[in-house]
């Protein structure tokens, strides 16, 4: 089981510097298209924003800059999420694990050039129908030090049948 005293335990700094060419690869791929492609002179897929993937155009734009799709976040807030599940204190078996929920609140556009600090913070530890539930908060902030993005991060360790829990 889930020790309670790790409920409010910290992680991060993780620091990501967003970089124009993966912000555009990132469009291509959630709008049908495939990123590489898009490079080649193909053209991007059809509908898809060009403040998401011309420079020029984003140059023009109200951002002054390419800005990334709302679940371009994932990129760079999942790094505390991901420590937590790796941190050696929880015990935690990967092999049983799920990810289960996702959420994201936006504050500031994510901008090609941004330098992204994440953090994140243990806000849930629950047991419920014998699965144990983990969830964390993370907050990124750009090189501003304005909140740019905060992140709900859910997951459900199932029982190991061998051990009756999710841990060795």
């Amino acid at each position: 089981m889930l020790d309670p005293r790790h409920l409010g335990r910290r992680y991060g700094p993780t620091r990501y510097t967003v970089g124009a060419e993966k912000l555009k690869e990132f469009a291509y791929a959630i709008a049908g298209g495939v990123p590489s492609l898009g490079f080649t002179g193909t053209g991007p897929p059809p509908g898809l924003n060009p403040l998401l993937y011309d420079e020029e155009a984003a140059k023009q734009g109200p951002y002054g800059e390419l800005i990334g799709l709302p679940t371009f976040a994932v990129v760079f807030a999942i790094a505390p999420f991901g420590e937590a599940l790796c941190d050696p204190e929880l015990k935690i078996d990967l092999k049983l694990l799920v990810h289960a929920e996702q959420e994201f609140e936006l504050f500031e556009p994510i901008k090609a050039g941004d330098r992204m600090t994440s953090t994140g913070v243990i806000t849930k530890l629950y047991t419920r129908a014998g699965k144990e539930f983990l969830g964390l908060t993370t907050e990124s902030t750009n090189q501003h030090g304005r909140l740019a993005v905060r992140g709900l991060w859910l997951a459900v360790i199932r029982a190991c049948p061998e051990r009756g829990r999710g841990a060795p």
